[in-house]
């Protein structure tokens, strides 16, 4: 299952990926919004972030104008590990080196051909695990130094 979200701004590009995942025979589950009215992007970031972060989904795709404060908004989700790109080889090494959790993408940064392809791509890329999986573990250790304290991490070493 992958989580979808989006503001005002990604619904178009967030519509036509929809298409893209029903030709795919993917299953998702759509966090908002479903108007053209103004929103709140964390709102939706955070919805859909959520769904990864508590293992109803098992990845997700979220939409803004540039991709950039919805990705934000997803990454203060702890376990979330959002990136935002605008080109395919971004979104696949973001899978095969840092296993990437959610993809955001700019409605106002990349047309729906390319939205496709990155997304295709995103899906298809597999974690390679290895010297990489020690990297991402480093990751999620910082993040729980400031779980642990906010402010300040309790363990400077990775």
């Amino acid at each position: 299952m992958i989580a979808l979200g989006s503001d005002h701004a990604g619904l178009p590009l967030k519509l036509e990926i929809i298409k893209l995942l029903e030709e795919r025979g993917l299953a998702y589950k759509d966090y908002g919004t479903t108007s053209p009215e103004r929103v709140d992007y964390p709102v939706y970031g955070r919805l859909a972030a959520e769904a990864v972060a508590r293992g109803e989904c098992e990845r997700g795709l979220i939409f803004c104008g540039t991709g950039v404060g919805i990705s934000l908004s997803a990454n203060k989700v702890p376990g979330i590990r959002c990136v935002v790109c605008s080109d395919c080889y971004t979104a696949v090494l973001s899978r095969q080196h840092n296993d990437a959790n959610m993809l955001a993408l700019g409605a106002r940064v990349v047309g729906v051909d390319l939205a496709r392809m990155i997304v295709n791509m995103w899906l298809d890329a597999v974690f390679e695990g290895g010297r990489h999986a020690q990297r991402v573990g480093m990751i999620s250790r910082i993040e729980r130094d400031y779980l642990k304290e906010p402010g300040g991490p309790q363990d400077a070493g990775c």
